[in-house]
């Protein structure tokens, strides 16, 4: 973690009484500069509050999300955005994920037509980038958290 962001973690847990030794993750949504920054303004302004990513693409030494951890947001410039503590996560069938899910993703106008359309294409890029098919029975990771202010 660069010095920027354990300055950061640093003035966020003297502010809110959290052991700084407190594990923290510190990483940035989607796969291009633009996603990046858009996503993290909308957690930042506490429209996103859940996120969706494929089970199967997690590296074997990648940990999965837990109830209780807490994440830095960064924009594409890996600039801390704001802090999240994970409150729910399960997995899924992509097909089985649920409107309230694809709403509190917080994109477009929360429809679950737009979530499925933007995340079958964004999923069909990532899959492939790995040399897989995406499939509508894909097992997912589905994380819903909350911004602390």
């Amino acid at each position: 973690m660069d010095e920027n962001i354990q300055t950061f973690w640093h003035q966020f847990c003297k502010k809110h009484k959290i052991n700084e030794n407190t594990p923290v993750e510190a990483w940035a949504f989607g796969a291009t500069q633009k996603d990046a920054n858009a996503l993290a303004s909308l957690v930042d302004k506490g429209i996103k509050t859940a996120t969706t990513s494929a089970y199967e693409l997690y590296g074997k030494d990648e940990k999965l999300p837990k109830v209780g951890e807490w994440s830095i947001i960064l924009d594409s410039n890996a600039k801390p955005v704001c802090v999240i503590k994970d409150v729910c996560a399960e997995n899924i069938s992509y097909n089985l994920i649920s409107q309230e899910h694809a709403y509190h993703e917080g994109e477009g106008d929360r429809s679950y037509a737009y979530w499925r359309k933007v995340h079958d294409e964004f999923f069909t890029r990532e899959y492939k980038e790995h040399g897989k098919v995406f499939y509508p029975q894909a097992p997912m990771v589905c994380k819903v958290f909350e911004k602390i202010k």
